[in-house]
C-alpha cells in the first residue's frame, strides 16, 4: 500500500469538509449537554452543504449562550444581554434577508428575563432557528433554580424548588409559532435531524433541547438530567430529514406509518409515526401532547408541531425587497426632496 496516498477528506455538496464547521474549543464543563448542541450544529449546517458564512449566530447571556462560539468559527455572530437575544436577530434578519439566522438561548435567557422578547420574535415570525439549551438552572451562575426547574427539585446548595415549571414548547405553541419540536442531548440521531428540519424551516422554529448541566443539576430525580432524561424520553416519532429532490425510493424506517412533510424548499421531513393517532400538523393534537407529558412528568421528544403554509413571516409583511438592505448605498435609501415632499402632503 501507498503511504504517501492522500487521505480521502469527507466533503459536503459544496466541497467544505466538517473540519471547515468547527467552533473554538468549548470552555464548558466536560459532559455538558451544551457540548453535544454544538457538535449536531456543525453536523447538520455540513450536511445541509450551507456555508458557514451565510449562517449568522446570534445569543443571550449564560452557558448557553457562549456556546455559540464553539461551532461554525467562520460565521458572523452577535453576543447580546441577557434576553435580548431574539431582538439582535429580528434586526440581522432584516438587514440581510439572505442570511439563516441561527439564535441560541437558554431557559433563564429565555423563560425568565427574555420571555416576554420570545413571546414577541414568535408573534411576528422571524425567520430564524430558535435553539433553547434547557437545563433548568442558572449554571454560569453557580446553579440558581431556573423559570423550568422541575417542581420539588432539591439541590444542595440552592434549597427546593417551590415553583411550577413553564413549558416552553407550550410557550411557543400558544403564541403561535410554526414550528415546535423537543430533542434530548443524549440522543444525537434524532437531535441533528430535528436541527435540519428547523433550519429549512421558512418562519420561525423553536427547539427545546433538553440538556443536562453536570456539574449542577444531574442528580438522578432532576428532570434535566442525563438518568431521568434517558429513562422518561418519550420520542414520538423516528424523524428523517431530505434535502430537495434526495427522497430515497428504498425507505429504510421501520415499518409502520409514515407521514411526508415538504417544506417551502422542497426539502423533506420523513416521520415513522410511534404513536399512530399523532399528526404534528393539527396544533389541537400538539397541545394535548405536551399538556398530557407535562402532567405525567416526562418528555415527549420529536417534531411536535409544524404549520406548512399560510403564516407570513415578518419579512413578508413589510414587503422587504430581495436585496439585503444591508448592501444598499445611502444615495439609494435616501429619498429625494420631491419625494419627501409629496409623502408629507399625502399624510399631511
Amino acid at each position: 500500500m501507498d503511504k504517501t496516498a492522500e487521505v480521502k477528506v469527507e466533503r459536503n455538496l459544496i466541497g467544505l469538509t466538517p473540519q471547515d464547521y468547527k467552533g473554538s474549543p468549548s470552555t464548558l464543563c466536560p459532559g455538558c449537554g451544551h457540548n453535544v448542541i454544538s457538535n449536531q450544529i456543525q453536523a447538520a449546517v455540513f450536511e445541509l452543504g450551507w456555508k458557514p458564512e451565510l449562517v449568522a449566530k446570534m445569543s443571550g447571556i449564560g452557558c448557553s449562550s457562549k456556546s455559540a462560539n464553539y461551532f461554525l468559527q467562520r460565521s458572523f455572530g452577535f453576543n447580546s444581554l441577557h434576553g435580548r437575544m431574539p431582538n439582535i436577530a429580528t434586526g440581522a434578519s432584516f438587514a440581510d434577508t439572505r442570511v439563516k439566522i441561527l439564535g441560541v438561548s437558554g431557559d433563564g435567557d429565555t423563560a425568565s428575563i427574555g420571555m416576554g422578547h420570545f413571546k414577541h420574535v414568535i408573534r411576528r415570525n422571524v425567520p430564524m432557528t430558535y435553539i433553547i439549551e434547557n437545563n433548568g438552572v442558572y449554571g454560569l451562575t453557580k446553579g440558581q433554580f431556573s423559570a423550568t426547574t422541575d417542581l420539588g427539585l432539591e439541590l444542595k446548595h440552592q434549597g427546593k424548588n417551590v415553583l411550577p415549571p413553564l413549558d416552553l414548547c407550550m410557550e411557543a405553541l400558544i403564541s403561535g409559532a410554526t414550528f415546535v419540536a423537543r430533542a434530548f442531548s443524549g440522543d444525537t440521531k434524532q437531535l441533528k435531524e430535528l436541527i435540519k428540519a428547523a433550519l429549512t424551516h421558512k418562519g420561525l422554529a423553536i427547539l427545546d433541547v433538553i440538556s443536562p448541566c453536570v456539574t449542577f443539576n444531574n442528580k438522578d430525580e432532576a428532570l434535566q438530567s442525563y438518568t431521568w432524561g434517558r429513562e422518561n424520553e418519550a420520542p414520538i416519532q423516528d424523524i428523517k430529514f431530505f434535502l430537495a429532490g434526495q427522497l430515497p425510493t428504498d425507505r429504510d424506517l421501520p415499518v409502520g406509518v409514515v407521514q411526508d412533510i415538504e417544506l417551502e424548499d422542497g426539502s423533506v421531513i420523513m416521520l415513522k409515526k410511534i404513536d399512530l393517532n399523532y399528526d404534528p400538523t393539527n396544533k389541537h393534537t400538539a397541545l394535548d401532547l405536551l399538556t398530557e407529558s407535562y402532567k405525567n412528568h416526562y418528555f415527549a421528544t420529536g417534531l411536535i408541531y409544524i404549520e406548512t403554509c399560510c403564516t407570513p413571516t415578518v419579512h413578508e409583511l413589510y414587503n422587504l425587497v430581495e436585496e439585503p438592505l444591508n448592501r444598499l448605498t445611502p444615495d439609494r435609501i435616501r429619498p429625494e426632496a420631491e419625494v419627501l415632499e409629496r409623502i408629507n402632503t399625502v399624510l399631511g
